[in-house]
């Protein structure tokens, strides 16, 4: 039976706000806009390669109406694949790890799809993320019609953002000097860098990493919140996908989630603290009238119960955070 990915909640993804952050940039001699991909209908921006990666696959026939779709996620992708195979009738696995956090597990439920766990990291490098990947191959062996998107290595990941994304980002501002994107399986900041290659512009790509990511070869970390960073090097990863990278720390990513709420009513997920955190740490370094583009990957109702929740920041990173009335640039 063949299957097809169009219209319906396909319909509603993408076309994501972009609006100035007036009061929380208040003071600084440059513009910040933030694109708000938390407004795509699955909450995040792992809707759009969701979308590109399935409906490509159904296409080249990939993909059919007995298919078994396989993920590895850390959260945001596992929601957008659920919401879509359920929208076709497709059976879809994900394969998580204990970092993803109860909400994430909850809505990937709740729109029929199913969890399965990896409890132990890869022996070998520590890392959860092998450990996941073997899984999903032991999971292609043993279910007949599995097939899987692949959002580490799929072409597919990337263009969703080099159509979409960065495209929408352009036609909006035009050739902006600064685009400050989250890392992890690289899809997004690689598809944005492929657009404004192909326009010939000298925007300067700030990769926005974790610390404790291996990506741009930093040395390996713990890290406690999903989202960014990776423990192994993706192979959509490219030496020049980005022009600077900026490093930011679990507190960094709770802080800067507490000035989006502070100072502009937002409540965004931990790579969107991430974001802005960068821009700050970045900010005397950012010429004076630059025009500056942040992407907000996901919402902060995800993170309730772990960057909103202060008695769990304070015991499992032992900091304080500054509650989101007395933000930090006050």
């Amino acid at each position: 039976m063949q299957v097809e990915l169009e219209g319906g909640i396909a319909d509603a993804i993408g076309g994501t706000p972009l609006i100035r952050f007036k009061r929380l940039f208040a003071d600084v001699p440059f513009q910040v806009f933030g694109k708000l991909e938390w407004m795509n209908p699955g909450g995040s921006s792992k809707d759009r390669p969701a979308l590109h990666m399935l409906r490509e696959a159904v296409r080249r026939g990939e993909v059919t109406g007995d298919t078994v779709v396989v993920e590895s996620s850390s959260g945001n992708l596992a929601i957008s694949l659920a919401q879509l195979c359920g929208y076709l009738g497709l059976r879809f696995i994900c394969v998580i790890d204990p970092r993803t956090t109860e909400q994430h597990k909850r809505i990937i439920r709740c729109f029929g799809g199913e969890i399965d766990l990896v409890d132990k990291p890869d022996e070998e490098t520590g890392e959860y993320l092998p450990a996941r990947i073997r899984r999903v191959g032991e999971l292609l062996r043993q279910l007949p019609h599995a097939y899987w998107t692949n959002q580490y290595g799929n072409p597919d990941n990337y263009a969703a953002h080099q159509e979409t994304t960065m495209r929408e980002i352009g036609e909006r501002l035009g050739e902006i000097d600064y685009l400050f994107c989250g890392v992890s399986s690289c899809g997004t900041i690689r598809g944005c860098r492929e657009y404004v290659r192909s326009r010939g512009w000298a925007t300067k790509i700030v990769a926005v990493d974790a610390a404790g990511s291996v990506i741009f070869g930093g040395e390996k970390g713990n890290r406690r919140l999903p989202g960014l960073g990776a423990g192994v090097t993706p192979h959509l990863y490219r030496p020049d996908v980005a022009d600077h990278v900026q490093y930011v720390s679990d507190i960094d990513c709770i802080q800067g989630c507490r000035d989006l709420v502070r100072y502009e009513s937002i409540l965004a997920g931990a790579s969107s603290g991430g974001v802005i955190s960068a821009i700050w740490q970045m900010a005397d370094r950012i010429s004076e009238g630059a025009v500056c583009a942040a992407i907000l990957p996901d919402r902060g109702e995800r993170y309730l119960d772990t960057v909103y929740d202060d008695e769990w920041v304070r015991r499992e990173l032992s900091y304080d955070p500054v509650p989101a009335s007395q933000g930090a640039n006050a």
